[in-house]
């Protein structure tokens, strides 16, 4: 009996094609792949028939399986086989390759399986199917086969029959209509069938993660096309057998083993295996004499254990090729200490960069696989890199070293300079060049990130996880890793950071990247150092700024005739407003007597070159290309002489702009002055460069030192003979010396996620919010396709990921006092929110389906993908739910919404949903405002039909009486309605300005900078304090003050033990201390007070049943308020907020017996934050 024999009962449309592939299974196996696929286009339409699924944009085979709605009805095990059914076969239909006869039985056992679960979950008759069987190979030998030529004339039939069929389509339409009355008898009886079927049996995962390891391996150029690569039978190990099966073998060209593989089930750890694996390679040693590389897997999760090369169990990406396990096993007795080793001085001689060569190299020895170098710009970075590169290579450490960079000029310079220094090692410029053979290869983070999921004509990665060897990352700081991350994670290399930003200014995270502790890098060589030792030049500042770039222009503070020129200016559709602040200024307003001042100071102030004859070269930081292109124009008009070539602009805009660079990098060449938006802020290195001017604001810390280094390069001889560049003029006319000269923390570290992810997670954050009581009172699960909306992302706030002891009623109390909610009718309110969150739920149900497991980002993710593509995983989420979920809110997913604006619009009604189950009214106010405002200027735009038709809508959300007893389902309503019509208010636009009213100097000041000049700071110390004691509130002593527990002299002393370890002196402990009244206040005013343990304190007052709505509201201000501050001066009662509801006070709202109560807890709160004992 032929394998298929049950299709003939269960999928009979289906049977012929099976029986046909089965048959040429030992004869034709390219006939057996073409037949395959006929099967599985077959039963793929039949599912989408039976499923009642819509076709997807293509009607196609691929398009079909990989559809989000396919996937969520369809478990993942049999997609994948379907897959490798359509793959293999493509390559046996359109590519005319030889198809080996153990490939096509590979694809006759992935449609036999296939076939079982869809007879038995999807036909009539189920008992007909055989759960426990496997494809027999006997068994389809024995079948007849059709000739060559019968084939051949078939597969001609069969496109013509193709053909024919969709030119009929359209004539089709009544017997459309019979079909769905046969479908819909089918359903019925397949519906009867499995309800009395018995259970599903068959294991379809019956490999385990097998599957997914055979697929890496195949991308790493392991065919497994021999016996001895699967089961093989090795001896000794301890058990009563006394032998065992490796699940994988990789052997060498040599035919001894490289690398053994233990593969446990997807529902296991993979550590599960790592002594079992250990025992193979035990085994595989004594029979062979080598020792192999061990992996161990569960198809999700890889590691990698180098136990003979020292090393400890590691997790990778995927598997190693023959030539780099080789390689591996052979630096265990060819690989060289590196303390051993010299360092080429003729590339980095210098005594710091000799230093930080061994600290990298000691590092490494102590097998640490991470190291960041914290140096000066101009310090030679890139050189010292080089030569640490010659010293892995020399001593066989490294074979391919990987250099990444944030721009192309960036790119270009780095290969420019290893040819130079290295030239025994081939560089490829990865941005430029096809070329795949080389040592050393540089590129952009961007194309790495599109290079890694190339494959050749045989599905091997161009670049696997052990191609490289050494990873290089210049200029480390949060940026890249937030964006270009998943690169780290792919690649199994040693892996170096390096930057310009001071150590004490370095991220947290990014230390984290390089498994080191916070302010202590690998080697460290800071400017002030370098200056001293003589190396680099210090910058010598000068802040001078102008009355509009300090403050602005108000039109009330200028003169009647500027005020004439102001009304008379073409302003836009907005209008002329009454000032324009210092930040807006160069960015649409360009005044020229303020650039002609800036370039005047210039002139007369900075550095000059030949004798004094000119101004040395300039580098002149501009907002914008419109700025840049103002400024050149307005020196060209004040200095004509210079004919056009001293001043330019040098931008990633600017045509040719790399010869101008060059020409600029000449000492007595023009231009002289180079005017850049954000291509010279970095990396280019121009020794005789001696003025910097700051014309505009930077607050980024690594960006601003990068732009100060542009300076710092010695350059002898450049004032004359003997006369050597001794430091260079910093000119900053935007307040940035001012700012960085009290070393504030930069804004890298709140780098902002995309806005998909930030719908995400605001999604998540409303699911959790609403938490089971949704659940319970209706079906919460995300149901298939069930929205239309598209990801769009939200940041989950704070209230967000604790949302599960937030609220979960779906009603609000009073928008005016937050009395409690309304309990007319509690049924329907809950049936709401369970609606809501289903809703929700569907919406990021239809995300995660629409993220592709071949994508190397999502590949680390793969367990959670595949579990919460099934809907009923949605129900309910536990907290490792949401922490499982919260990693996939930045993955990429074929799921997308392109109306940024409806997305915008997404996220503040999400915001303000959570806001109203948070109970934080002071947020949900401001946020009521703000789409108060978007009602009104849609209802601007009723000339719109679709606008029209929703402006009762509009009317009421524009108003206040709608959002009294606004519910959590209503703002849901209006945000469905309301998203798509956001794009239709008209953004205000303003044309660019030019004016020319008088503006006036400020006083030079001359500031020293902070690394050349080391001084204490406390406002520093505050801002690094809090945002260490934020990444550590599980800390227990933490938790108690937050908590309003009584603070002992116990958890007094691990406070003072955290801020020292956020980098706290005892003068900066002793300034908290006398500043607040004590480290705990202090340190109270930094984390906040736990919002519930803030309305617990006050929780008589908000019992509705005894005090009035406008009492609740002004006590739930001084809640929000403590939750924000952590404590409170009874003196506040008496200013804004508070005097905005209450004129007098407390007062006003309150008995004085009251007033005293209160004033009386809020000194309770502020003492439980002072040591005493636990009563």
């Amino acid at each position: 009996m032929p394998n298929f024999d049950f299709v003939r009962r269960t999928l009979p449309a289906l049977h012929a094609d099976c029986v046909r592939a089965e048959s040429y299974l030992t004869s034709d196996p390219r006939a057996a792949c073409f037949y395959a696929r006929r099967a599985a286009e077959g039963l793929v339409s039949y599912l989408y028939d039976v499923l009642a699924l819509p076709l997807p944009y293509r009607d196609d085979l691929a398009a079909k399986i990989s559809d989000s709605g396919f996937q969520a009805k369809v478990p993942h095990g049999i997609t994948t086989k379907l897959t490798t059914i359509r793959k293999v076969s493509n390559t046996a239909v359109h590519d005319g390759r030889l198809i080996r006869a153990d490939v096509a039985l590979a694809v006759l056992r992935e449609l036999f399986t296939v076939a079982v679960w869809t007879s038995y979950h999807h036909s009539p008759h189920p008992e007909t199917v055989p759960l426990q069987a496997h494809f027999d190979p006997a068994l389809a030998a024995k079948a007849a086969p059709l000739s060559r030529a019968e084939v051949a004339q078939l597969a001609a039939q069969l496109q013509a029959q193709d053909v024919a069929h969709a030119r009929e389509l359209a004539l089709r339409d009544e017997e459309l209509a019979a079909k769905d009355a046969e479908l819909a008898q089918l359903r019925v009886r397949i519906a009867a069938a499995q309800a009395s079927a018995a259970p599903d049996t068959r294991d379809y995962d019956e490999a385990g993660a097998r599957e997914f390891i055979d697929l890496l391996l195949h991308e790493s150029g392991w065919p497994l096309g021999q016996a001895r690569d699967r089961e093989y039978p090795v001896t000794g190990m301890p058990n009563a057998e006394g032998h065992g099966y490796a699940d994988y073998v990789l052997w060498g060209a040599d035919g001894l083993p490289l690398a053994v593989i233990e593969a446990k089930r997807t529902a296991k750890s993979p550590q599960v295996g790592q002594q079992q694996a250990k025992l193979y390679a035990d085994c595989l040693e004594r029979e062979f004499g080598r020792r192999p590389v061990i992996f161990f897997s569960n198809g999700y999760e890889h590691w990698l254990w180098d136990d003979a090369g020292g090393y400890p169990p590691r997790e990778v990406q995927g598997f190693y090729t023959r030539d780099e396990l080789e390689l591996l096993i052979q630096r265990r007795t060819t690989r060289t200490p590196l303390a051993s080793a010299s360092v080429n001085t003729g590339i980095a001689g210098r005594p710091y960069q000799v230093r930080a060569i061994k600290a990298v190299a000691d590092a490494f020895d102590r097998k640490q696989r991470g190291a960041l170098l914290a140096m000066a710009t101009g310090s030679g970075k890139t050189r010292t890199t080089i030569a640490l590169v010659d010293l892995l290579q020399r001593a066989n450490w490294a074979k391919r070293v990987l250099f990444l960079a944030d721009r192309t000029a960036l790119v270009r310079q780095a290969v420019n300079t290893f040819k130079d220094q290295l030239p025994g090692s081939t560089t490829v410029n990865l941005v430029d060049e096809k070329a795949t053979d080389g040592r050393v290869y540089v590129s952009t983070y961007p194309t790495m990130m599109n290079l890694i999921d190339d494959v050749d004509g045989d599905g091997v990665r161009r670049f696997g996880p052990g191609h490289f060897d050494l990873i290089v990352i210049d200029e480390a700081h949060r940026s890249v890793y937030a964006k270009y991350g998943a690169i780290f994670e792919y690649f199994d290399a040693l892996l170096v950071g390096l930057t310009a930003t001071p150590k004490d200014e370095v991220d947290h995270n990014t230390y984290r990247l390089f498994h080191l502790e916070d302010g202590v890098p690998t080697d460290a060589y800071p400017l002030d150092e370098a200056v001293e030792q003589g190396y680099l030049v210090p910058p010598k500042g000068l802040a001078v700024g102008t009355r509009f770039l300090r403050s602005g222009i108000a039109y009330a503070d200028l003169s009647e005739a500027e005020k004439d020129d102001w009304d008379a200016l073409d302003w836009g559709e907005s209008g002329p407003p009454d000032e324009v602040g210092a930040e807006e200024l160069n960015r649409f307003l360009f005044n020229e007597d303020t650039a002609d001042l800036v370039l005047q100071t210039l002139m007369t102030h900075g550095r000059r070159v030949a004798g004094g004859d000119r101004v040395g070269k300039t580098i002149i930081f501009a907002k914008n290309q419109r700025h840049a292109e103002f400024v050149q124009q307005r020196f060209d008009l004040a200095y004509p002489e210079y004919a056009g070539a001293f001043a330019r602009v040098i931008t990633h805009a600017t045509p040719y702009a790399q010869s101008l660079i060059d020409d600029f990098g000449a000492l007595d060449k023009a231009p002289h002055i180079a005017i850049s938006v954000d291509m010279l802020d970095t990396g280019i290195d121009v020794p005789e460069v001696v003025n910097l001017v700051f014309f505009k604001a930077v607050r980024t810390t690594s960006k601003f030192w990068q732009m100060i280094g542009r300076g710092t390069r010695l350059c002898p001889d450049l004032y004359g003979p003997g006369r050597d560049k001794t430091d260079f003029l910093v000119l900053d006319f935007c307040g940035n010396l001012e700012y960085f000269g009290q070393d504030l923390p930069g804004a890298e570290t709140s780098l902002s996620k995309p806005l998909s992810q930030r719908l995400f997670e605001a999604r998540l954050g409303l699911i959790l919010a609403l938490g089971d009581s949704a659940v319970s009172s209706g079906s919460a699960g995300a149901s298939s396709g069930s929205t239309n909306e598209t990801s769009g992302s939200a940041g989950a706030s704070s209230s967000s990921a604790n949302a599960t002891s937030g609220s979960a009623n779906a009603t609000s109390g009073s928008a005016n006092g937050w009395a409690s909610p309304t309990l007319a009718e509690p049924d329907e309110a809950d049936r709401d929110s369970a609606e809501v969150r289903r809703a929700t739920a569907a919406t990021l149900h239809e995300i995660v389906a629409g993220m592709n497991l071949d994508n190397f980002v999502v590949r680390p993710h793969r367990a959670a993908v595949e579990r919460f593509r099934v809907p009923d995983a949605w129900a309910r989420l536990s907290p490792s739910d949401s922490e499982a979920l919260l990693g996939l809110s930045g993955l990429p997913s074929s799921v997308r919404d392109d109306d940024e604006d409806a997305k915008r619009f997404d996220l503040l009604l999400l915001h303000r949903q959570l806001a109203q189950l948070d109970g934080d009214a002071t947020l949900a106010e401001r946020l009521r405002e703000a789409v108060q405002a978007i009602a009104a200027s849609l209802l601007g735009r009723t000339a719109i039909p679709s606008v029209a038709a929703q402006a009762v809508l509009l009317e009421a959300v524009g108003g206040d009486e709608w959002w009294v007893d606004v519910t959590v389902a209503m703002l849901e309503a209006a945000r469905r309605k309301l998203r798509g019509l956001v794009r239709f208010i008209e953004k205000t636009r303003r044309n660019p300005v030019y004016t020319d009213f008088a503006d006036t100097l400020g006083d030079s000041v001359e500031v020293a900078l902070p690394g050349v000049t080391p001084g204490t700071d406390f406002e520093r110390f505050r801002a690094k304090a809090e945002a260490y004691l934020l990444e550590h509130l599980d800390n227990l002593a933490l938790q108690r003050l937050r908590r309003n527990k009584q603070l002992t002299p116990g958890d007094l002393a691990e406070l003072e033990q955290l801020l020292v370890a956020s980098g706290g002196q005892q003068a900066d402990l002793a300034w908290a201390d006398s500043k607040t009244g004590g480290l705990g206040i202090f340190v109270r005013e930094l984390v906040g007070l736990d919002r519930g343990a803030a309305a617990e304190a006050f929780e008589r007052y908000l019992d509705h049943t005894r005090f009035t709505a406008e009492q609740i509201r002004f006590v739930n201000l001084i809640v929000d308020e403590l939750t924000r501050n952590g404590v409170m001066e009874p003196r506040r009662l008496f200013e804004s907020p508070y005097t905005d509801h209450a004129p007098t006070g407390p007062d006003y709202v309150f008995p004085d017996a009251e007033v005293t109560v209160i004033v009386d807890t809020l000194r309770s709160i502020r003492k439980h934050a002072l040591p005493g004992e636990v009563a």
